[in-house]
């Protein structure tokens, strides 16, 4: 190509055409340089940004505000019974009492008003925590104890600043009374902002200082069990019988196209085939694990398999020849090497699988699982929701505690995604073996 442009020109005109064409060569692999790395910055811009404002959102969300109370453990009172049963101690006094230790707060100046401002300032469910703070404690019965109770969700959003005082009182979601009381709290050191225990330990609730996401983690964690149970050994051993078993025909090439066509199809229509085969056709229950689990495994086995076979196709050919020379059957060939060798790729497969059908929503809601399920589940029939669904249903409540906790939510979902994707390229950097 040279000699065609420099054809007819003398040695010093050729020279500088050259030269003029390897500068303009160089400057155009300059400027795709740059614009390469403009694109790699502009995207860790938006992804500084993502994360900022998530973890902006997100870590507040992890911690409330609390109210110490002093409360005297009467066992007459809390336990009419005397057996420290459930029936004794939810027929107890432990609401009354509370609003009695607040009541010492505000130096018993306690008309009606007042008793009814501070009912509403603690937490509806604040008479639950003193009565499992008496199963915990049962030996303390009878004495006066300090117990931290989470504090209503304007109260909470008052002292993060989002409830402004000098609002209007017409215009406020607490009125004057209130943040007097709350001020008074704040003046004895009564007030302490901490880690929610509720969010970790809590589960579903209509009041968003009680809500926690561990009702929707076991859920989750149960729905993933049932779709790694089914998928993995479907997908492996569909990987091994098409790319070491199966005849090459139109058959296979039939059943690889449809494979490779699941594995773009959006997840929402799983979601309607679940609906329709196993709720509609089988009559089997909405919102339980077992079915999210089953759905999960129908939506990540074409990823799993389309995986497993690249990860099959990497074992070099020589492996197999050298075993089948030594006498090795055809199975021995698959199960004593090819497999073990493969497994690294199908386990990473796996695993990204598993972290895609974590973070799913659509199919889940098109069976059930947005149901609103206060009790943890105990097994894979039990009534259940998953994190994402639980971070859509928070999403649209209007209190705003409710944003600080789906921010927080999503944190956890995100550190989950993480870690198991360090975990896949952990274990193929660990397994890999290099030909």
């Amino acid at each position: 190509m040279t000699d065609i442009v420099t054809k007819g020109l003398s040695p010093q005109e050729a020279s500088a055409r050259v030269q003029a064409s390897l500068k303009q060569r160089r400057q155009k692999e300059r400027r795709f340089r740059r614009l390469g790395l403009a694109a790699v910055l502009l995207a860790l811009t938006f992804l500084a940004v993502l994360f900022t404002g998530i973890l902006s959102k997100g870590l507040p969300g992890m911690f409330q505000y609390y109210v110490k109370l002093d409360v005297e453990l009467d066992r007459a009172r809390l336990d009419p019974l005397g057996d420290l049963s459930d029936a004794s101690l939810y027929s107890g006094d432990a609401e009354a009492m509370i609003l009695e230790s607040a009541l010492l707060t505000v130096d018993g100046e306690g008309g009606r008003k007042v008793k009814k401002t501070l009912r509403k300032m603690v937490s509806s469910g604040s008479a639950i925590r003193l009565i499992d703070f008496v199963k915990s404690h049962p030996e303390l019965l009878g004495t006066r104890q300090q117990i931290k109770f989470a504090v209503d969700d304007d109260i909470d959003s008052f002292l993060r600043g989002f409830i402004q005082r000098d609002t209007p009182a017409k215009d406020r979601r607490i009125d004057d009374l209130t943040i007097e009381i709350v001020d008074k709290w704040e003046s004895k050191g009564l007030i302490s902002y901490e880690l929610s225990d509720y969010l970790f330990f809590g589960s579903a609730s209509r009041d968003a200082e009680m809500a926690g996401i561990k009702g929707a983690l076991i859920g989750s964690l149960l729905t993933l069990a049932i779709c790694i149970s089914i998928a993995f050994p479907l997908g492996v051993a569909a990987a091994v019988y098409l790319e070491e078993l199966a005849p090459k025909n139109r058959w296979t090439e039939l059943i690889e196209i449809n494979i490779n066509n699941l594995a773009a199809v959006p997840s929402v229509v799983f979601g309607i085939m679940g609906l329709a085969i196993f709720i509609v056709t089988f009559g089997m229950p909405r919102s339980v694990p077992l079915v999210g689990g089953v759905v999960l495994a129908l939506m990540t086995l074409p990823t799993i398999i389309i995986s497993s076979r690249a990860a099959i196709r990497a074992v070099p050919p020589s492996i197999r020849d050298a075993a089948l020379g030594i006498g090795a059957s055809k199975m021995q060939v698959i199960f004593h090497h090819v497999i073990p060798l493969a497994m690294p790729g199908m386990l990473t497969g796996t695993i990204i699988g598993m972290a895609q059908a974590l973070g799913e929503t659509a199919p889940l809601l098109m069976i059930g699982m947005v149901a609103f399920i206060v009790d943890i589940p105990g097994g894979f029939t039990d009534p259940a929701t998953v994190l994402p669904v639980q971070i859509f249903m928070w999403a649209d409540f209007a209190e705003r505690m409710f944003i600080q906790k789906t921010s927080a939510a999503i944190l956890v979902l995100l550190a989950f995604l993480v870690t198991m994707n360090a975990a896949a390229i952990a274990l193929r950097k660990k397994l890999e073996r290099r030909w």
